[in-house]
């Protein structure tokens, strides 16, 4: 069968079409990598970090994270600082009637994050330095940083009793995995007032979410808040920790009506509903 020929003005509306379709996608990559890179989190010298715009050194990724020599005791990938050893005064400690959750230790992600925030260490500590011959599995300070600045944000210090709490089981607990931990599956949650989430299984290990309508649904998306799965009183379950709602390599949700490092946009409170059912 002979195909018909392609006419020189469809051979340029194809080619017009498909320059579209690249272009599109570069700027969907870039935003992507766009996401850390200039951040206040990117405490390199092409950052906008507290530490300041320091000539020592253009990295990115290495003021938390290391190809090599990582900390083995913290529970976030490659991690390349020592973790906060500090005494946490709790949200509990406020006694308020409608807190129903049991509390794990501060520990999971959330002593990543506090590896700064709670300003115990100075921000640039880190166990790899870059270069050669920068390895000090206690943690130095590298370049001539300071402690994390301005009370209660970002600086938490380490009297949490006045942010959302951390280390709780979500939804006032009985959200338990059958996976080897002896309990008996369940999902029904003792608050009635959160929703309801997703519970899969991804490298044999349980996991545990709530979908957005940001994300594919019943797929672990970083648009997702994501729960922490943590072992209290022998049993395995889902915890609240900071990264549940706050991705750390994700500036682009900073708006007019929204704060930088939010898993999605807060507009409309659209964070606070996706688990709170008001």
């Amino acid at each position: 069968m002979k195909m018909p020929s392609v006419t020189r003005k469809g051979f340029a509306l194809s080619l017009a079409a498909g320059l579209v379709v690249a272009a599109t996608q570069l700027v969907s990559v870039g935003s992507v990598q766009a996401g850390i890179k200039g951040s206040k989190h990117d405490l390199g010298s092409g950052g906008t970090s507290q530490l300041g715009a320091t000539a020592t050194t253009t990295e990115v990724c290495v003021f938390c994270h290391t190809p090599h020599g990582s900390n083995t005791g913290a529970p976030v990938p490659l991690w390349n600082k020592s973790l906060s050893t500090a005494s946490y005064t709790r949200y509990s400690s406020l006694n308020t009637t409608t807190l129903d959750g049991s509390e794990a230790p501060v520990g999971s992600v959330s002593l990543a994050c506090l590896s700064c925030h709670d300003g115990s260490q100075a921000m640039d500590v880190m166990i790899n330095a870059p270069g050669s011959n920068g390895y000090n599995a206690a943690g130095a300070n590298f370049a001539g940083g300071v402690s994390m600045t301005g009370t209660p944000l970002p600086n938490l210090g380490t009297d949490l009793s006045n942010d959302h709490p951390i280390s709780i089981q979500y939804g006032g607990g009985g959200w338990k995995s059958a996976d080897g931990d002896g309990a008996s599956a369940s999902t029904t949650l003792k608050d009635g007032s959160f929703k309801a989430g997703v519970k899969s299984t991804i490298n044999a290990n349980p996991a545990w979410w709530i979908d957005t309508s940001v994300g594919t649904a019943n797929v672990r998306d970083k648009t997702d808040m994501v729960l922490y799965t943590r072992t209290l009183s022998g049993v395995v379950q889902p915890f609240v920790e900071c990264a549940s709602c706050h991705d750390p390599h994700n500036a682009s949700t900073a708006g007019a009506s929204s704060v930088a490092f939010l898993r999605i946009s807060n507009t409309g409170s659209a964070v606070c509903l996706a688990c709170h059912d008001k």
